[in-house]
Order: C-alpha cells, then structure tokens, then sequence
C-alpha cells in the first residue's frame, strides 16, 4: 500500500492550494481529482475570467458569508486578500481591480490562474493523480486508507476538498459530503445558493434584461419579515437575478415572497405627496409619465399602474384614492411569489455541508476524527457574489495544510 503524509481529494483552489502548502521537505503528499484535469470549475469562475477576491479590510469580509462568517475569521486573518494577490504576483501574474472591488487577474483568463497553481504543485513534487476519484474511506488508526481506482492508499493526513454541490458538470456532485458523513460528520440542509429566483406569476418577463442599481427589497415568508437586502437587480425571463438577489438566495425558499421597492429609499409617504404634487401641476398627464417622472424605466412605467389596476394612459385626475393607494404598493413593495430558487445546476456555490461546530476553525481539522481536515465549498460555508468564495476557499486550503503541518511538527517532537 502506499503511504503518503497528506492525501488530499480535489484539486479545486481549496485542495491544490491545500496541496502547495502542505508540501514541505521530506513529505509526500497525493492530491487526487475525478475529472481528467484539474480546476474545472476555477477555469469557469467569473465566466472564465477568474473574481479571484475582492479589495478591502479583509475583516469587511466577515459579514459576507452569511451567518457563518465567524468561523473563516481565523483563516481569512492567517490568509488575506492581500496574501492572495501577493502569492500570485510574486509568481508573475498582474491583476486589476473593478470600479465595484473586484479583482481580476490582468489577463481575465482563469486558466492563468490554475496553471500557476499547478506548476506550483510540480514544483513542490506533490503527487497529482487525475481521473481518481475517492470512493472510500476507513478509519486506520491513526491515519485512514482511502480506496481509489488502483487500490487502496495511506494517509497520515485526509483532507477533503471536494467541492459542493452546484455545477455538477464540472464534478463537484456531493462526493465529500457522503465520505464526511460516513466518518461521523454531520451534513447541513444542502442546496443552490448564488442563484436566481423564479417567480409566478412573473408579469415583467417582457423585460428581461433590465437592471436596476441598489434596489431595496425585503424577503416575507408566513406574512412575517425575515430580512431586507439591497442590491442591483435584474430581470430574466423567468424571475429575479443580479447580485442583491444571487447574494441573499442562500436564504429564499420556495413559496417566499420578494418585495421589491422600485421607487428606491423613498418612504411610502413621501412618494405619496410626490405623487400628489407631481398630478397638481399636470393633471391631464398620463399615469404611465407620472410613474416614469419618478425614475422607473419607461417600460416598466407601463406595467405597473396596470398590475394596480390601474390603466396607464388614464390621467392623474381621475386617479382614486384608492387606485393611488395600489399603485403606491407597487411602487414601494411589489410583491414576487418565489416558485422555486434555481437548482443545483444553475447555482454558483452550494449552501449547507459539513456542520461547522464539528471543525476547528483554526485547523480545519475535525474534533471528531483526528487527522480529517476540511478546506473549501464542502463545508458549511457559501458567500456573497465578488470573490468572495474563492477567496474562502484558498484561506480554508491554507489553514487546513499549517494545520497539518503544525500537527505533524507536535508529533515528531512528542512521538
């Protein structure tokens, strides 16, 4: 059987980064990968142009994962932002930073990217088997012995960076989650997150296209509030997308509905007076230019005095109070009866995973099963649109492999 110090499954960022790190002298390590080469869905990121992280205060960082924000404190602060560009700029590639904070490498190619990564991994001597997936593992005590094509292997230390759920094109099908819970581990309500909202009934899919910057909107579910999001968003065909709705989907459900303020910060009686001033100087104007006059696209100005109820080309002066009560709502809360959230497959990064409380924040190593880390999308962790989630899954791939090291350090020293 071979023995190897550090067997990690993935070579997504998280695992090859993992796979360079924990690379010392007189180490072996076996990074493995189920498709034929690897970085799959990296090459894809960004659509093929690689958000590799986002400018800032790496501690402005911690709010955009959600709830879970907390536990990538330890690993975003031992790796940054800064950390980040750093390697990668010290190895010859050049970035450039967006208008909005995203940080691209200069080339907008992902492909750079990855084979930076690789050549680093060759460098180092890791041990890069692809078309090998894991297919299972057994505890050995210490250690595990993991069983791929040719057999089965040792691993001092297994570390799984398999990915989740979300494009399973590109292999990321769920692999680490089964393993994770065959070993003890605990697997969170899996499902899409960075996706898009279909709606029904969706009466704007004329409109399909349309964007709208920093939009206020709130999320309703049982007629109670569960949180307010503002963000650009935009109209599809079907529904809701752009990165105020991609960023909170990790909270949307199916029968949810999305409130959306067209008329931006504005409080519903203060667009009331507008409205009413707006009909005392023109009220032979057509409710249709009232609505646009308030800075809603003049398509979509059409369309929403009709969902009031409303006829659009009626004037200001045989407006009702009551009909400017309905039009006012849809102004300042439209609501969008969420059908479903995009699948799996269409998602950008999967919510749910491996429990947290059952990981080491400052290790990524397991509390349940020693020697078993845990680095990237396979645990409990999505965020925000941005590079965001890259820039995660490289610092989980870091903490885990010091975690591995420093592990290995304490046992030569007390064997």
């Amino acid at each position: 059987m071979e023995k190897y110090d550090t067997v990690i499954a993935g070579a997504g960022p998280a695992g090859i980064f993992c796979a360079i790190h924990a690379a010392a002298p007189q180490t072996r390590v076996l990074l493995l990968e189920k498709n034929a080469t690897p970085g799959a869905k990296l090459n894809i990121s960004g659509t093929g142009q690689c958000n590799l992280t986002h400018e800032g205060d790496i501690r402005s960082f911690f709010s955009r994962y959600g709830s879970h924000g907390q536990f990538l404190k330890p690993s975003l602060l031992s790796f940054t932002n800064k950390a980040l560009i750093g390697f990668f700029e010290e190895r010859g590639l050049s970035f450039e930073t967006t208008p909005g904070g995203k940080i691209f490498p200069r080339s907008r190619n992902a492909a750079d990217i990855t084979a930076l990564l690789i050549r680093e991994c060759e460098l180092r001597e890791v041990i890069l088997k692809c078309g090998e997936p894991v297919r299972q593992v057994e505890i050995a005590n210490p250690g595990f012995r993991v069983q791929i094509s040719a057999g089965w292997v040792y691993a001092r230390h297994l570390v799984l960076a398999t990915g989740g759920a979300s494009y399973p094109k590109t292999g990321s099908t769920g692999d680490g989650y089964r393993i994770a819970a065959s070993l003890g581990h605990t697997i969170t309500d899996v499902g899409p997150a960075l996706s898009p909202v279909i709606a029904e009934p969706f009466p704007f899919s004329s409109l399909a296209g349309i964007t709208f910057p920093a939009l206020p909107f709130s999320l309703w579910r049982n007629g109670r509030r569960i949180m307010e999001g503002n963000g650009d968003l935009l109209f599809t065909h079907t529904g809701l997308s752009g990165p105020g709705i991609l960023d909170c989907s990790r909270d949307i459900r199916a029968g949810d509905e999305i409130r959306i303020a067209f008329s931006g910060s504005v409080r519903r009686d203060a667009l009331e007076r507008e409205i009413l001033a707006a009909i005392a100087r023109s009220p032979s104007k057509a409710i249709k230019s009232l609505v646009a006059g308030l800075g809603i696209p003049e398509r979509l100005a059409r369309l929403l005095p009709e969902c009031a109820g409303v006829p659009a080309d009626s004037t200001g002066a045989h407006l009702t109070a009551a009909a400017r009560n309905r039009l006012i709502s849809m102004l300042t809360e439209y609501p969008v009866r969420v059908s479903s959230v995009g699948n799996l497959s269409v998602a950008m990064v999967t919510r749910g995973g491996v429990a947290l409380d059952e990981v080491n924040p400052k290790t990524m190593e397991s509390r349940l099963v020693p020697g078993l880390f845990f680095a990237g999308e396979v645990l409990d962790i999505d965020g925000d649109t941005g590079g965001f989630n890259l820039q995660a899954a490289f610092s989980t791939g870091h903490c885990a492999a010091r975690g591995i090291l420093s592990g290995a350090n304490k046992e030569r020293q007390h064997p």
